[in-house]
């Protein structure tokens, strides 16, 4: 019973957007009703408040890595805490709260492997920043570290429930991207510093 609160807990926290909440604090447009229509941290940093969208990055990630932390914390069997991990993001893609309609799960992904095995968020997060720095599109950076993120759990830990956690996040955040990726195959995905005519920025 106890595993199970731990599972709607993690599902209700995950339900909070940040980039609504940390829009309205710094009285910037519901990031749902401007660009691409996303709560995520680069949807936000559309307004040019940095400091929202770093927030929005931080409330994201943390509340993945916090959830899946107390289940850690309470002594909860690997099977329940990957529950827990599924669920809080989960939570963020389908939000109770806004008619089910959530962000894509890039830093709610990330605080949930780092809460994991910090080395693990570490290496996938390395993996994002490499690629954004050779291609500036977010989008195709969030996809290259989603399929990799798979490969380096199975390297850290086997072929174990962990390993098929990570691969169950990395395929609903690679569905949760389908729009970018027909972008990016029709040459009409924007990036970072050399945006198209016509085109919205990278999710």
């Amino acid at each position: 019973m106890n595993e199970w609160i731990f599972v709607v807990a993690a599902y209700l926290l995950g339900s909070v957007a940040f980039g609504i909440i940390v829009s309205k604090m710094f009285g910037l447009p519901d990031p749902r009703t401007v660009g691409s229509g996303n709560p995520g941290a680069t949807n936000v940093m559309r307004s040019g408040k940095k400091a929202a969208a770093v927030l929005t990055l931080l409330g994201d990630a943390g509340k993945g890595w916090l959830m899946v932390w107390l289940a850690q914390h309470y002594g909860l069997t690997q099977p329940w805490v990957c529950a827990v991990a599924i669920s809080v993001f989960f939570g963020h893609l389908y939000p109770v709260f806004y008619g089910f309609k959530g962000g894509k799960g890039v830093a709610t992904a990330a605080g949930i492997l780092l809460a994991i095995w910090p080395w693990l968020g570490v290496s996938v997060m390395a993996t994002w920043a490499l690629a954004f720095a050779m291609w500036r599109v977010s989008s195709l950076s969030a996809l290259i570290a989603a399929g990799f993120a798979p490969i380096y759990a199975a390297a850290f830990f086997g072929f174990n429930i962990a390993t098929a956690t990570v691969f169950v996040l990395s395929a609903m955040l690679v569905w949760r991207h389908k729009t970018n990726i027909r972008k990016l195959l029709d040459g009409t995905e924007a990036g970072f510093g050399k945006p198209k005519a016509g085109d919205l920025p990278p999710q």
